[in-house]
């Protein structure tokens, strides 16, 4: 139900969380359908840079109907709260830490009920909240329980409160999304931990928007939670599968295996995907769970979108309409193809079976020469692997600092490439003295350079690529052996 516009004072909603992805969407839609609105944010400037930044009023102004006032605060200071929710109709809390201090879970309760009290004192109209959806009778996830816990502090203040429960939202910016999107475009095949056959009930971003804002006009008596969620209810590893046909790009083949451990699996995505693995652990708690919808009551209250709640295909297809869903493959494709050249290079001028290699007079401790194809092999996919990883998390960003990180990053990989494909002809064929040697060290430092760049991107990808720079040393130190003793 919109708010008239004919009113000569509109209402008055205050959003928490309007520079987030939900909470900028709230206000979009808030702003649409004629209300005022307040945001409680911590950077005026990040709120002007917002999609609805221009509907912003200048400071010191009140905002009318469709216009946006900036309150510059903090929603874990009281004093904040006591000033940005004076004069409100409707307030939206829509922040939730990803944090995971110990303390995280007293700090997000206490925080909400912080803002329960400065509400009530205000005698706001009503609180609209966003939790998760969650089993009953379960341990839940401290992340998940948190979410749950918030919720019922607002239910049990003296403001008619409508805590609503979601699953995946599925949108461009959504994270949980996000952690989807790359696992589903940048594996072909898994062994996932347990929890990716557990079910799910996902939610476009605009449904969920769309019942966010309607919540506002319920009954004054209604004070409850509600399950919020799209038309279908999926396992995550068949959202997986869905989403990488729904897009065309091939088959997945996804197995599970008897492992639930958070930690790893944040690890693991933080290795794939964009996400870091200290916002994935978070997500993953509330994977651990299903969580379904179990009642759609909110529905009767306030009806549903027009055309009804979007499919999951058409939730993907309306999130992924401006997103490159290839570029992936197209940068794997590309780094892949410039490694497998160093390697076919490599791999001629390294013949242990040519006469210059016959010829030297080889240290004790040298491995067997039927060991260093192998170990190159494994090495190059290496390089191909992480490489592609980092080049195609540059190319996701919109921040013109990885963009030019991307240019650099490609750089490098270039030079240690040439370097690699190069150091064996140097190796046997150069009768210039110490040119080995030099570049050998070369590599050694390039490579400890892409690991370094690779850390940077993420500490599992340099971890990971971190034996490449190790066998390079070890190539550096066994080309000085070689050459000391063939003097």
């Amino acid at each position: 139900m919109d708010t008239d516009n004919t009113t000569s004072t509109p209402r008055l909603a205050l959003v928490t969380g309007a520079t987030g992805y939900v909470g900028g969407n709230v206000t979009r839609e808030l702003i649409d359908r004629g209300w005022a609105v307040r945001t409680l944010s911590r950077s005026r400037d990040k709120a002007l840079s917002m999609e609805w930044g221009d509907h912003i009023v200048d400071e010191g102004d009140t905002a009318g109907a469709g216009q946006v006032e900036v309150f510059e605060g903090d929603a874990s200071r009281p004093e904040d709260l006591d000033q940005a929710l004076r004069d409100i109709d409707v307030a939206w809390y829509l922040v939730h830490s990803m944090s995971s201090d110990d303390d995280f879970k007293d700090t997000e309760i206490a925080m909400a009920r912080d803002f329960a009290e400065a509400a009530e004192k205000h005698e706001v109209g009503r609180i609209v909240y966003l939790g998760g959806l969650h089993p009953d009778g379960e341990e839940l996830s401290e992340h998940l329980d948190s979410r749950v816990k918030v919720g019922e502090v607002f239910l049990d203040s003296d403001v008619p409160t409508a805590a609503l429960q979601a699953g995946v939202v599925l949108g461009a910016g959504s994270i949980s999304f996000n952690m989807l999107r790359h696992l589903s475009e940048r594996l072909p095949g898994a062994i996932g931990p347990k929890w990716i056959q557990n079910k799910i009930t996902p939610i476009s971003v605009r449904d969920v928007v769309f019942y966010l804002a309607g919540a506002a006009d319920l009954p004054e008596e209604v004070n409850r939670t509600f399950d919020v969620g799209g038309p279908d209810t999926h396992r995550y590893a068949d959202m997986m599968k869905e989403y990488a046909a729904t897009l065309r790009l091939g088959p997945r083949v996804i197995f599970s295996a008897p492992v639930t451990t958070p930690e790893l699996a944040a690890h693991w995505i933080s290795l794939v995907t964009p996400v870091g693995a200290q916002i994935a652990k978070p997500l993953i708690g509330s994977l651990m769970h299903d969580t379904v919808v179990k009642e759609r009551d909110l529905e009767s209250y306030i009806g549903t979108p027009e055309g009804g709640n979007q499919s999951f295909e058409e939730a993907v297809l309306a999130a992924t309409e401006h997103v490159d869903t290839r570029r992936w493959l197209r940068t794997f494709a590309t780094v892949g193809a410039a490694v497998t050249a160093c390697a076919t290079v490599g791999s001629v001028l390294t013949d242990p079976n040519n006469k210059e290699y016959h010829r030297l007079n080889l240290p004790s401790w040298q491995p067997p020469a039927g060991i260093f194809p192998v170990v190159w092999t494994a090495l190059y996919a290496d390089i191909a692997v992480v490489n592609s990883l980092v080049l195609s998390d540059n190319l996701e960003s919109d921040d013109k600092n990885d963009k030019n990180a991307q240019r650099r990053n490609s750089v490098a990989l270039g030079i240690n490439l040439l370097l690699n494909a190069g150091w064996p002809g140097v190796f046997f064929r150069s009768k210039k003295k110490g040119l080995a040697t030099v570049w050998s060290g070369a590599l050694a430092l390039s490579s400890a350079d892409l690991v370094r760049r690779a850390w940077k991107s993420a500490p599992q990808r340099g971890a990971v690529l971190a034996p490449y720079a190790a066998w390079t040393s070890f190539a550096t130190v066994l080309s000085g052996a070689i050459r000391r003793r063939n003097r």
